[in-house]
């Protein structure tokens, strides 16, 4: 999967709190912001999590309220069938991409009857081989969040996709904690999974702020995604690590200068550096007073602004040459009063 520029992914997940009218909300902010697409979490509570399952320290932190377990605070959370085909033609509307990552197999088939065009899968899913394998077989490009994983994890859940038939695939790298500190992200995760793979790496980033976002994409992030909400005030698991919608917009604003200074790696003059090279470079002047027939040495030359003339890096081609005729002390040389071959000592 190729993306034409970084492919920003606005994460709304859970945080329209199981509001239908609040998801449409966090759809038009996040085309507001200039994201991409906007992505949600399509799951069963009770396929996800057994009531044995304690929530997780952030999600109780975070909530505002306290839930009993993954599977009391995940069920008010889930968006019914007919949500989802409203929110993709509202997301059309806004023209805006809908994304869902899926947390099982009947999810997963809903998001492919939406017609999702591809699939998001969440770090946690990356043992899930029942859910790998049955995604893979559906034939559209996969997003791998990797967060968690070691590297031999990582390539055992690319193995399964691809002997599915899948290679369409994009890792990200995360790092799942809420907000995750910046000294254990550890970007450069992000060319060690490039190389190991020879697939596109993104970043999934859950840190306060935006910078480590723009620093992976001047790694070469081909996607960013970043939790996203309408405020961080509003009660649920993931809202107080979430952007807002003005902090996501500058998010994105950043990402597009950044790749757009990142250009083509070919060393050259820029466009807008012609003009000054002319004012700035050197070229070569008389010295002193060079009468006609001196033969010229360096001592007789100086290399100054502007750099319209014979450049300065061709001072000692013009070393031994003899002058034609008379220049003035602090005159640019031209090569119609030289004559010889010249050599290049001092």
């Amino acid at each position: 999967m190729k993306f034409p520029r970084v492919f920003v992914i606005a994460e709304a997940g859970v945080n329209h709190n199981g509001d239908l009218e609040m998801a449409k909300r966090l759809i038009a902010a996040g085309a507001e912001a200039g994201a991409d697409a906007v992505k949600f979490q399509t799951f069963r509570a009770a396929e996800i999590a057994s009531p044995q399952a304690a929530p997780a320290e952030y999600q109780i932190r975070n909530r505002g309220t306290p839930a009993p377990s993954q599977l009391d605070l995940l069920g008010p959370l889930e968006l019914g069938r007919g949500a989802h085909f409203q929110l993709a033609n509202y997301a059309k509307e806004k023209e805006i991409l809908f994304l869902s990552s899926p947390f099982d197999t009947k999810s997963a088939d809903l998001l492919e009857e939406v017609s999702v065009p591809l699939f998001k899968l969440g770090s946690g899913e990356i043992t899930n081989v029942p859910l790998l394998r049955h995604v893979a077989r559906k034939g559209k490009p996969v997003i791998l969040s990797t967060g968690m994983a070691t590297l031999d994890e990582v390539q055992y859940a690319v193995d399964i996709m691809r002997a599915e038939g899948n290679a369409d695939l994009v890792l990200m790298h995360c790092v799942t904690e809420y907000p995750a500190p910046a000294a254990e992200v550890n970007l450069r995760a992000i060319e060690t999974m490039a190389a190991a793979f020879g697939l596109p790496v993104g970043y999934s980033d859950h840190t306060e702020g935006n910078q480590i976002a723009w620093a992976a994409t001047a790694l070469g992030a081909c996607c960013i995604e970043k939790h996203f909400t309408l405020s961080r005030a509003l009660a649920g698991p993931d809202h107080a690590a979430s952007a807002e919608p003005g902090e996501f917009k500058a998010l994105v604003s950043g990402i597009r200068s950044i790749e757009l200074a990142l250009g083509d790696g070919i060393k050259r003059p820029a466009a807008c550096e012609l003009a000054n090279r002319r004012l700035v470079r050197r070229s070569v002047f008389a010295a002193t007073e060079i009468p006609a027939g001196s033969v010229l040495t360096a001592a007789l030359l100086a290399c100054q602004r502007p750099g319209t003339g014979i450049p300065s890096e061709r001072l000692d081609d013009l070393v031994g040459r003899q002058a034609t005729r008379t220049f003035r002390a602090g005159e640019m040389l031209d090569w119609g009063g030289l004559s010889g071959d010249g050599h290049a000592h001092t």
